[in-house]
């Protein structure tokens, strides 16, 4: 990766679009660092994230994920996102001012099918939204801070993490 600007890759996505998994796989791929941000809000207010959401609503959970997500500072590393970090625009411009922003993308079936611990996963639905009314709105969000975007439904983790790899490659021979 060059030695810029834009040395961390940051994933975006739905609930179940495989951020996570494919993060780490990525970064032992590219020899980079892994952080998940659902973990720094866990590790930082002691909490699950399902707990949190439960005891303070979601409103206030998007308040604590932006308050983490504005603290990270890191450098050659693969981040993964919570689904709902772009519903916080200063969270995302934190992040892809440091950063590639990789959109992976799946359809809203195999959203719900991936879906099958939703009451302790810690999916932000706002009050009455089903999952297909959550996809829907945030689909705009997610390409709107993409910088790839890469279809993953029904492909194994490490053709994914091959295409992205490939596009990324391709990203930074245009960016120097």
């Amino acid at each position: 990766m060059p030695d810029n600007h834009m040395n961390n890759i940051i994933l975006i996505g739905l609930p179940g679009s495989g951020k996570s998994t494919l993060g780490v796989i990525l970064a032992k791929t590219l020899g980079l660092r892994f952080v998940d941000t659902d973990i720094i809000i866990q590790e930082h207010t002691g909490r699950l994230l399902q707990e949190i959401i439960n005891t303070v609503g979601a409103e206030e959970f998007l308040r604590v994920e932006e308050a983490c997500i504005l603290s990270l500072d890191c450098s050659d590393t693969v981040i993964a996102t919570g689904g709902s970090v772009v519903y916080s625009s200063r969270a995302m411009q934190h992040l892809k001012s440091g950063g590639i922003t990789i959109y992976l993308e799946i359809s809203c079936e195999e959203m719900i099918s991936r879906l099958k611990n939703i009451v302790t996963r810690g999916v932000v639905l706002k009050s009455g939204q089903s999952l297909r009314d959550m996809y829907y709105q945030r689909i705009p969000l997610y390409e709107r801070y993409a910088d790839i975007r890469v279809d993953c439904s029904d492909e194994a983790f490490e053709s994914v993490v091959e295409k992205v790899a490939m596009k990324i490659k391709g990203m930074n021979a245009r960016i120097t």
